[in-house]
């Protein structure tokens, strides 16, 4: 039902979904329902302790009107057409980037939950043709959401590959020299008894998942940071930052440190772009 109903909503104008996202999502959201307002408001506070109480309220109800929009874009980006999601969405310094991964047979793309991160699939679009995207997911717990999640996630051709699986199917693809790339959602909080990197990020101890630097030094893939800017409501810019060239003569964390540095200064760019309302320092280090 989900589903059916997300593709009819597809069809929609964008501009009909904006208003729907102003008008109904987000006033629901902020002022209605206030959505884990409490933790946006404790995680900005501890992130930028500098800033005013005025300057970090504004930056939630940026997020908020943000995070609605991602929500709306996403079910709308389903019947996008390829050549309006390119305008909507450009990723620079491909060159370089498709340069390394034909040399290397494969690459390794950290992101964050910055802009929408789920548009940023639309990368099969940019890398050279024949390299296959995998897009690491965690399965939620909702039959129906889950089914949303991986039909709209599908649509620009990459696969969705559960994060237990992920490490199978790199080697299955690298046994059919099949070129493949890997999209690795790295913010989420990791538990403490599995986190090796501990770093200070937006003023606080964190844990980092490592699984972007331990799967390009186990294949010697490239890794790439995936830097988001919103230009303005439904265009963004992704500049392509090179984290390690060749990861098997890296230091240990130093890939995963190098991804924390690149994220957080992302972050303090447009703060609003990142996704506040995660519990991302729910974990404490032992």
């Amino acid at each position: 039902m989900l589903s059916a109903c997300a593709s009819l909503l597809s069809r929609l104008p964008l501009a009909v979904h904006y208003g729907i996202a102003d008008g109904v999502l987000y006033p629901l959201m902020y002022h209605v329902v206030r959505y884990r307002r409490r933790m946006v408001a404790t995680n900005l506070r501890n992130a930028f302790p500098d800033k005013t109480e005025e300057e970090r309220s504004q930056i939630a109800r940026d997020f908020y009107h943000q995070f609605c929009y991602t929500m709306v874009e996403s079910v709308y980006g389903y019947r996008c057409p390829d050549e309006e999601m390119r305008q909507r969405v450009v990723f620079e310094n491909m060159d370089e980037v498709n340069r390394l991964i034909d040399a290397a047979g494969g690459g390794i793309f950290m992101l964050g939950h910055m802009g929408n991160w789920e548009w940023l699939a639309s990368i099969q679009q940019w890398v050279s043709p024949g390299v296959t995207e995998l897009n690491v997911y965690r399965r939620l717990k909702s039959a129906a959401m889950d089914k949303l999640m991986l039909m709209l996630r599908s649509k620009r051709g990459g696969a969705c590959v559960e994060k237990q699986r992920i490490l199978r199917e790199m080697v299955r693809y690298r046994a059919e020299k099949q070129p493949v790339t890997v999209g690795l959602l790295s913010d989420q909080k990791p538990r403490p008894e599995v986190t090796r990197t501990w770093l200070t990020f937006l003023n606080q101890d964190t844990g980092f998942l490592d699984g972007g630097e331990v799967l390009g030094k186990k294949f010697g893939y490239p890794v790439f940071y995936l830097h988001v800017l919103r230009e303005h409501r439904g265009y963004y810019r992704v500049q392509m930052k090179t984290l390690c060239a060749e990861p098997k003569t890296s230091a240990e964390g130093e890939i995963t440190t190098a991804y924390a540095r690149q994220l957080e200064k992302n972050i303090n760019e447009q703060p609003f772009l990142w996704l506040w309302s995660h519990d991302r320092w729910k974990w404490k280090r032992a």
